[in-house]
This record gives structure tokens, C-alpha cells and sequence, in this order.
């Protein structure tokens, strides 16, 4: 029984929560405590956490689990992952369908956190939720910045946030529209910056770090950055231009919504350099935030190769140069 909904009978009840009924919403339709012993004893339901049943005695799926989550701690809503989960669907690939369920209550509650679930305290959560789901979950745009922001790397945030935009059940301007209602949020400039990015289809927060992640730290040499050129397509610009080496670096920014024609005109430029005996690599979010000392030991064997006569250094104790 959803929040604010009247429910007639059991049947009902147990359709909309996909099998899973709590002992006041029992209550709410009329039966009475050894109404429901009775049930329990003939197995018609089974208990699943205090005060929470379903309507078999097997194992729960995903959904049931997410709804018993929701019930126990009521008034309730998944939260992060979970909230993800419950929208994208099974094969929603930063899931985990055995793993724990996140639950969004208002922050002014204390209750105790059963084994298996995670509690997200929230100022405000009436208005960040869609009771009406099945089950009731936080808004998709505030789902997708928590679970962002839980992930423990730069491109692991990137990569979320492309996807989910990708599922064309959001976009990069929604959620940039919901980050900047929070108060407190760790790295917002450069999370304001990708999702600002993604939803121009832009690159400049890649070239950016780069510049400051691959390039100057490892010591390459120092590029020429959107260098004028012009070839068979007519005036081009390249991102990091190595020249007097004949060695371009495009930055590829673009991590959905690629066109078989853009496709098309990349590679017609990459020929265009090679005809003219200059190489270019295309490097995207992965190489540039995630890999970035393996990207520049690379970079620096392109460069020597092309008669650089340097080599690349170490930017840290843990570099891998």
C-alpha cells in the first residue's frame, strides 16, 4: 500500500508490492493478528524481516528485497544504486543484485539498519522522492549524483554519469540542474564541469587534465593545443599537436551519441595525417583520468619513436613510468 493510497483488499496490496505486504498495511485491510499468524503457519506468507512479509517461502528476488527494504524502514525510498537499479533494470552493469539495498528516510529518524541494507539520512526527502514507484525511489537525477559520488575514481564518476545519461532516462543538464541544489558536494567544480561536457558534447575538463594529469607532470614535451590545420575535409583543429614531431593527440570527449558519420570524418582526418607522415592517437576518459602514468609512458614511446630525443618522468612515488 503506497503512501496516500487507499488499497481494498490484500490481493491488491500484494500486487502493487510485488508480493510484499507489511503487518500495518495486513492490519489496514482487515485482518487480525492471528489472521496473520494463520497465514504465516500455512505458508501462504513468509516472514523476511520483522513486521515484513512475501507472499512465498523461496528465496526473494531483487525487487522484493527492495521493497521489503522500503517497508521495514517506513516511510521509506531506495536510494543511490538501488534507486538506479530499480529504473535501468536488471542488466544495469554497476549493480550488484546481491549486494546491499540503499534506503533514503528522512534525516530526523532513528532506526536500526537490518544486515543488508544502507541507510541515507536526507533533508527534505517529500520532495526528492516519487512515492508512486514501485518501490517508491529517490529521483533519478539525485540517485545518480549519490551513486556517482560514491565511486572511488574520477573516471568511475564519468562513466556512471555518461551511462546513465545514455539510458535516455535523464540528462547531463537534469542532473546538472540537481547538483547545484546541494549544499555540500565533494569536487563540484569538476563535476559541474563534466556533466557540463556531456551534455554540450564537449571535452574540454578531458583536455584539461590531459594537460595536468599526463602531460606536464611525466615531463612530454610541451604541445601546441588546438593547432589550425587544414586537410582533404577542409580547416581542421587538432587537440595536442607535438609538432616538430609528427605526432597529433585527439582527445575524445564523446561518450555517447556518436554518429557513424563523425566516426567517418575522425578517421578521414586520421588518413589525412598519415598521408602528410604524421601519426595521431585518439585518447579518451579512461587514458587521460584513470590511466594517466600508463597513458604518458605511451605517449613517450610515440615521441621518442618520432625522434624526441627525451624520455618521460616519474610524477610520483607511485607512478608507473
Amino acid at each position: 500500500m503506497i503512501a496516500g493510497t487507499p488499497v481494498l483488499d490484500l490481493d491488491e496490496v500484494l500486487h502493487i508490492q510485488c508480493g510484499v505486504v507489511a503487518r500495518h498495511q495486513l492490519l489496514a485491510v482487515g485482518a487480525q493478528p492471528h489472521d496473520i499468524a494463520r497465514m504465516v503457519r500455512q505458508r501462504a506468507l513468509a516472514r523476511i524481516h520483522p513486521g515484513v512479509y512475501v507472499d512465498h517461502t523461496g528465496p526473494p528476488t531483487w525487487r522484493q528485497r527492495a521493497w521489503a527494504a522500503c517497508l521495514y524502514h517506513w516511510p521509506a525510498a531506495l536510494a543511490g544504486p538501488s534507486a538506479l537499479r530499480a529504473v535501468v533494470g536488471p542488466g544495469w552493469r554497476y549493480h550488484d543484485d546481491a549486494g546491499p539495498i540503499y534506503v533514503a528516510i528522512d534525516e530526523c529518524r532513528r532506526c536500526a539498519v537490518l544486515p543488508g541494507h544502507r541507510l541515507r539520512r536526507v533533508t527534505g526527502l517529500d520532495d526528492l522522492v516519487l512515492w508512486s514507484g514501485s518501490p517508491p525511489r529517490m529521483k533519478l537525477e539525485e540517485a545518480a549524483l549519490d551513486a556517482a559520488l560514491a565511486r572511488p575514481d574520477e573516471w568511475g564518476r564519468v562513466a556512471l554519469l555518461a551511462d546513465v545519461c545514455q539510458s535516455r532516462r535523464t540528462t547531463a543538464e537534469r542532473i546538472l540542474d540537481a547538483l547545484e541544489t546541494r549544499s555540500r558536494v565533494r569536487d563540484r567544480a569538476w563535476l559541474a564541469s563534466v556533466l557540463t561536457d556531456i551534455a554540450a558534447g564537449t571535452c574540454s575538463t578531458l583536455e584539461h587534465g590531459y594537460l595536468t594529469r599526463v602531460e606536464r607532470p611525466h615531463g612530454l614535451p610541451s604541445s601546441i593545443r588546438q593547432r589550425h590545420d587544414s586537410s582533404g575535409l577542409g580547416p581542421v583543429r587538432h587537440d595536442v599537436d607535438y609538432a616538430p614531431f609528427p605526432l597529433v593527440v585527439e582527445l575524445d570527449g564523446r561518450l555517447f551519441h556518436d554518429t557513424a558519420m563523425q566516426r567517418d570524418r575522425d578517421l578521414d582526418r586520421d588518413l589525412d595525417l598519415a598521408t602528410g607522415g604524421r601519426r595521431c592517437v585518439r585518447l579518451g576518459w579512461g587514458q587521460v583520468f584513470s590511466r594517466p602514468c600508463r597513458t604518458a609512458a605511451r605517449i613517450g614511446i610515440l615521441l621518442a619513436a618520432a625522434g624526441w630525443p627525451g624520455s618521460p618522468r616519474r610524477c610520483g612515488p607511485g607512478c608507473t613510468v
